[in-house]
């Protein structure tokens, strides 16, 4: 049996609400290789730093979390597919949902070489893709960065028309227990990731 690749990530966050519809278990990976200007996370581009976590401990973690889903961020998610397709079908099978948010167009995602990307879009429920470009900020959709990324509605599991997905962006603010501050949310935010990432393998 060949095990899958860990996941590189940048930050883990149990229970918000900034990152998607209802209550979610949003993950950040570390790396992207777009350089879009004006990134929210431009401390997770580098394709260095982060922490290996294995998907079934991650995966654990997520479905412990009471959350309704999981939001796959980054740095870009479908820059680790592999590692992240069995995170996202455990997840699936636990009854979640899954959210992710890419660069890529979902035409270059269905076109790339690695089978793994297609799989990882097939396990979604929600993709926004698309560049992030921020001299075009979204004021009307939630959840959403800029106003040229598009909002795919992959399953049933929700719909273009709930008016959940109508409204301003939100941010978070955490203060931990050692006084670590995590800050999450669309657009002007990013996720702080200085926070330290337990209990996922």
């Amino acid at each position: 049996m060949i095990s899958s690749p860990d996941i590189i990530v940048a930050s883990v966050i149990d229970r918000t609400e900034a990152e998607g519809p209802g209550v979610r278990f949003a993950v950040w990976t570390q790396g992207c290789p777009m350089r879009c200007r004006g990134c929210c996370n431009p401390e997770l581009l580098p394709f260095r730093g982060g922490q290996a976590v294995t998907a079934d401990g991650l995966a654990a973690r997520a479905l412990a979390s009471g959350s309704e889903g999981v939001s796959l961020l980054g740095g870009e998610p479908f820059a680790q597919a592999a590692a992240l397709v069995p995170f996202a079908a455990a997840c699936r099978s636990g009854g979640m949902s899954v959210m992710a948010y890419s660069g890529y167009t979902i035409d270059e995602i269905r076109s790339m070489p690695d089978a793994a990307a297609a799989r990882l879009l097939s396990l979604c429920d929600l993709l926004v893709d698309g560049r992030y470009d921020a001299s075009r900020p979204e004021a009307r959709r939630r959840w959403v960065g800029s106003s040229n990324q598009t909002m795919h509605f992959l399953t049933g599991r929700y719909r273009e028309d709930d008016p959940a997905f109508v409204g301003a962006n939100t941010i978070e603010i955490r203060v931990g227990d050692g006084g670590e501050l995590t800050i999450n949310g669309w657009p002007a935010f990013g996720a702080a990731t200085g926070r330290e990432i337990t209990g996922a393998r």
